[in-house]
């Protein structure tokens, strides 16, 4: 007998609310409210960045007002995306002991695994895991995933790309010029590819959720079983959408610091972007840090990691920036998934040598 497993499937929604719903579903998964949970959703168009993410930096805003697309902003880190009814979004939420595994990554390998497999195998497709983060073919991404730990719950969550117009995607993003260059891509749509433009038809949503419940079901020894969303999880999402994930200031983001006293500095690599803005106060040989923002599509646990990282920073003399960063991860529960603690230190040490 395998592990059971609620499956849910929760249909269109406006972006904010869909986000709204991941929250609650970890809130009370956290607290024993619910079970191990497989939700199935699909979004109006809108297009997401990551937690950390700079918004103004990631998409093209103006665009997406004029053609009515959505803002929203995961709770998860990552890139960003655009979403709408012609993908299927899928997540996981479960606990740590009842499938444990080393660390994000490898439960990031273990769930990316299971699901190529099921979609290999429904649709006669070779699809396969390409770290970090991606389950792709020949190539060309397929799915995009990212989650994190909070406690004893896991949160994991990934897209299958049914039938989108690879244009629609990519004019709501701005993709660096420079991670088309490393894939040796010509066009930012070269980058994704389609059920449909591998098949040659668009699979009904239900084909897409039967082939990702199969390929966990079998790799990770679950037994599904359907039911609906509850009465608790709906009012608990309503709540945290009015108090947080719907609002404007959520999804904007504070603003990045500017100004002759903001020293900026990024470092791109392997596992992603990560930057920082840092803004001095006090005289010269004095100077402490003011407020510093940290910004990227890097993937972290526990969820409040940076937030936690960017107020410990807060009042710290600049000559000790980088001291103080060291002694924040030495004394705190962690896992990063793309960067490491001396990334973090070198990206704030070179924002401070900026000014």
């Amino acid at each position: 007998m395998g592990l059971p497993l609620r499956v849910i499937d929760t249909g269109v929604r406006e972006g904010r609310a869909n986000i709204a719903f991941d929250a609650a579903l970890v809130e009370l998964h956290a607290e024993g409210a619910i079970p191990d949970t497989l939700r199935f959703l699909r979004f109006s168009p809108t297009a997401l960045v990551g937690r950390h993410q700079a918004i103004a930096t990631e998409l093209r805003l103006d665009y997406c007002r004029t053609h009515g697309v959505g803002l929203a902003r995961r709770i998860t880190g990552g890139g960003a995306i655009y979403f709408d009814e012609g993908q299927l979004g899928w997540e996981l939420v479960y606990s740590r002991r009842r499938l444990p595994a080393a660390d994000l990554a490898a439960h990031t390998r273990r769930i990316c695994t299971a699901v190529a497999r099921g979609l290999s195998q429904a649709f006669g497709i070779e699809a396969s895991f390409r770290p970090r983060n991606d389950i792709e073919v020949a190539g060309r991404k397929l799915c995009g995933t990212g989650g994190f730990f909070d406690g004893d719950t896991v949160f994991y969550q990934g897209t299958v790309l049914i039938d989108v117009a690879p244009e629609r995607v990519m004019a709501c993003l701005n993709v660096p010029r420079a991670k088309l260059e490393k894939r040796q891509l010509d066009r930012p749509e070269h980058r994704i590819v389609t059920l449909y433009e591998l098949l040659g038809r668009a699979p009904a949503a239900g084909e897409v959720e039967q082939a990702v419940v199969d390929g966990l079901a079998g790799d990770l020894v679950l037994e599904p079983w359907r039911a609906g969303a509850g009465p608790l999880e709906e009012a608990r999402a309503q709540a945290i959408y009015a108090q947080e994930i719907g609002t404007d200031a959520f999804v904007m983001g504070g603003d990045v610091p500017a100004g002759s006293d903001v020293g900026a500095a990024s470092l791109t690599g392997a596992g992603g972007t990560l930057g920082a803005h840092v803004r001095l106060e006090g005289p010269a040989g004095a100077r402490h840090i003011r407020e510093v923002l940290l910004t990227g599509d890097f993937f972290v646990t526990p969820p409040r990691l940076v937030l936690d990282l960017e107020a410990a920073l807060r009042g710290v003399e600049a000559d000790r920036a980088g001291a103080a960063v060291d002694a924040f991860f030495t004394n705190t529960a962690y896992d990063l998934l793309s960067m490491s603690p001396a990334d973090f230190r070198t990206v704030v040490e070179n924002a401070i040598a900026s000014l």
